[in-house]
């Protein structure tokens, strides 16, 4: 039986309530890839709606968590050492468009480390945690990184940028927060991106750590402004070297 902490039991009973929406407009998402206006306004009104429940769900157990959240930006509350850090959708390209791979995060930052993390994918049914100390889990299931150590035989994920740039086997799905729970898995091998957003990888930064693997340090980059590098311990410093120029 895993113990969890109560942060974590309202981000589970948070992302639960919100998937239901997703899941549900995620349906009529698909019916409208075939009209003239198509989707945008409908998913927009989505991820607000999802960013609304979530915010409020933790607000009732955590009246004076402050919060970071992609669309509504920084709320800051009485306790501004503790804040959720929101992505409401991550991977909006892919809803947009009816392709079934996008996720629901929630992280909890502490005296600016972050130590609980969340990321749902409701399609599939797959919920990734992490608490720090404690591991990184996939519906119960422990996770482990890769234990690859040839370069070669090894997949990567990145952003348009890093496939162009890397000649490493890389795969670019358009949702970093489960690029970064497929490393804690063991699904791929590393990730990296340039500039990148807190709320993508706050919550997967903790699971790869927490499944064994590396990450650099977050804290030195502004919140919209992130280079990250994560992977499995195995491969990181030949993964960094392929990385120096980028």
């Amino acid at each position: 039986m895993i113990s969890i902490s109560s942060n974590l039991n309202v981000m589970i009973k948070a992302v639960e309530k919100a998937s239901k929406l997703v899941i549900r407009d995620f349906g009529e998402v698909e019916k409208l890839q075939i009209s003239k206006k198509g989707p945008r306004d409908f998913v927009t009104k989505t991820d607000k709606r999802v960013e609304s429940i979530i915010i409020e769900e933790l607000s009732n157990t955590k009246k004076n968590y402050s919060f970071l959240s992609e669309e509504i930006g920084k709320i800051k509350n009485k306790d501004e050492e503790n804040i959720w850090i929101i992505d409401p959708i991550d991977g909006t390209t892919n809803f947009l468009h009816g392709i079934p791979h996008f996720a629901i995060c929630i992280a909890l930052q502490s005296d600016k480390e972050i130590v609980s993390g969340l990321i749902f994918d409701p399609i599939k049914d797959e919920m990734f945690f992490a608490e720090k100390n404690k591991g990184s889990y996939l519906n119960n299931q422990r996770l482990r990184v890769s234990k690859k150590n040839v370069i070669d035989d090894c997949l990567f994920s990145s952003n348009h940028d890093g496939v162009k740039f890397s000649n490493l086997n890389i795969r670019y799905t358009g949702c970093a927060a489960l690029d970064l729970a497929y490393v804690a898995a063991g699904r791929f091998d590393g990730y990296f991106h340039n500039n990148i957003n807190l709320w993508d990888v706050a919550a997967g930064s903790l699971m790869v750590q927490e499944a064994g693997g590396i990450v650099n340090d977050l804290n030195k980059f502004n919140n919209n402004a992130i280079n990250i590098r994560a992977s499995s311990d195995g491969i990181n410093d030949k993964m960094l070297k392929e990385l120096k120029n980028f």
